[in-house]
């Protein structure tokens, strides 16, 4: 049991596929809801917003990535873990440009799918509540840390550069954070994986290497100029000194 019970939306036309994630994150202790469509399951997410979605790809109705696309686009921030075809790997990078925070392969042990949503959870979870008038003795949040020309706002979970907020996922997030607490340092994909992923990151996952592309293509950085974010041939990746 992981001893906070969340809402989990899991969205797959195949019923077994359904029912038995959705055993196993009943047995974790979650609030399960089902949908076997993608239009059922944008409803529903609009209406609960749920903590984590379980989001197949190929779905009656609207693609998951439309589904995701909608939601993203209505403002909705519960995480997405796709469910994509083993071999596709167009739909897992396409899912995590729009904003989805991993995903799995089909097929997948269910274990590893709890893991992964276990990990993803844990991410939000770490996100700090902005304090209000009315809520006292919450401790205050740490000023927007400057890098580069940007400005990375932990308690909004923003990424500025002036007045504009890139509008970075929590995956692409964590990663500048991590990778700007020590401009000129070097992060191992593996360490930047468990950093953002947690225990259930595969270090043989190319997920990374998706998301700091994504990270790269909102900062701005260009093929031919890394302003911001470093490859480290054979090693990993280090932010910009200044």
């Amino acid at each position: 049991m992981t001893g906070t019970m969340s809402t989990i939306l899991v969205v797959d036309d195949e019923p077994h596929i359904r029912e038995v994630v959705g055993s196993y994150l009943v047995r974790e202790g979650h609030e399960v809801l089902y949908a076997g469509d993608g239009d059922t399951a944008l409803a529903i997410a609009l209406e609960t917003e749920p903590d984590l979605i379980v989001l197949d790809v190929m779905l009656p109705g609207r693609s998951g990535f439309d589904v995701l696309r909608e939601l993203r686009t209505a403002g909705r921030h519960s995480a997405v873990i796709m469910l994509t075809a083993r071999d596709d790997v167009i739909d897992r990078v396409a899912g995590l440009e729009i904003g989805a925070d991993d995903y799995v392969t089909k097929p997948f042990e269910p274990r590893e799918l709890v893991a992964r949503v276990g990990a993803v959870l844990r991410r939000s979870a770490a996100m700090p509540a902005a304090p209000t008038p009315t809520s006292p003795g919450l401790t205050a949040l740490p000023p927007a840390r400057p890098y580069l020309d940007l400005e990375i706002d932990e308690g909004a979970r923003e990424v500025r550069r002036g007045r504009e907020d890139l509008g970075l996922t929590r995956a692409e997030f964590d990663l500048l954070l991590a990778l700007a607490e020590v401009p000129g340092a070097t992060w191992t994909r593996t360490q930047l994986g468990e950093r953002v992923f947690g225990e259930a990151y595969d270090a043989y996952d190319r997920t990374i290497d998706s998301h700091i592309k994504n990270l790269r293509r909102k900062l701005g950085d260009r093929a031919d100029s890394r302003e911001y974010v470093e490859t480290m041939r054979g090693i990993g990746y280090r932010a910009a000194r200044e």
